[in-house]
């Protein structure tokens, strides 16, 4: 069977466990109350497109293409990331769900997390070059030999980032981060 070329087109409220997309390239596409749970998006390319309030969980994407991708008010838990094509990966999140996705070793720079639950989120070794982490919750997300220059983490919340292992040059944190930063010295600092 040949994969499917679709362009500019809607798709809504449509539970794809049970009749799933069908494989191929999707440009300028809309996907909005869909249901993707456990399903297998190999191989499939995504550009320009959105999914809005859908549920991506546990999805497998090796080799998956997300370029350019808006998630917005999506559930997104477990997704491997780090099995995509990284070639021009990009997306940005919006009041979406990704607790324990990976983002291992992702050259991602510039990625908007827009009011995200990101606990128990794999970041080690990516590159977060200028990425926003607005409003965000990063508790127990893991930060190991991780790029975040110029990153904004000045709303983000529960984080533990260790300076020592992590290039954070031209990050900018607020005053009640500095424990996000201090804790392997388990120090108290009040206010």
């Amino acid at each position: 069977m040949k994969d499917v070329f679709t362009e500019n087109e809607t798709f809504t409220g449509t539970d794809y466990r049970t009749e799933p997309l069908p494989k191929g390239e999707y440009e300028g596409c809309s996907f909005t109350d869909c249901q993707f749970s456990g399903t297998d998006l190999s191989g499939y390319l995504f550009r320009d497109c959105s999914f809005e309030n859908c549920d991506l969980s546990n999805c497998k994407l090796v080799k998956t293409t997300l370029s350019n991708i808006q998630f917005n008010g999506c559930k997104l838990l477990g997704l491997q990331f780090s099995n995509c094509n990284d070639f021009l990966l990009s997306f940005r999140f919006t009041n979406c769900q990704l607790n324990f996705s990976s983002f291992y070793q992702l050259k991602i720079h510039g990625t908007h997390f827009i009011n995200c639950n990101l606990e128990e989120v794999d970041f080690v070794s990516a590159e977060l070059k200028d990425a926003s982490f607005e409003g965000c919750n990063l508790n127990g997300a893991v930060f190991e030999n991780t790029l975040l220059e110029n990153a904004d983490l000045r709303t983000a919340a529960n984080y533990m980032i260790d300076p020592e292992i992590n290039r954070i040059r031209h990050a900018k944190f607020s005053m009640y981060g500095l424990p996000g930063l201090l804790f392997k010295y388990h120090i108290e600092i009040e206010n």
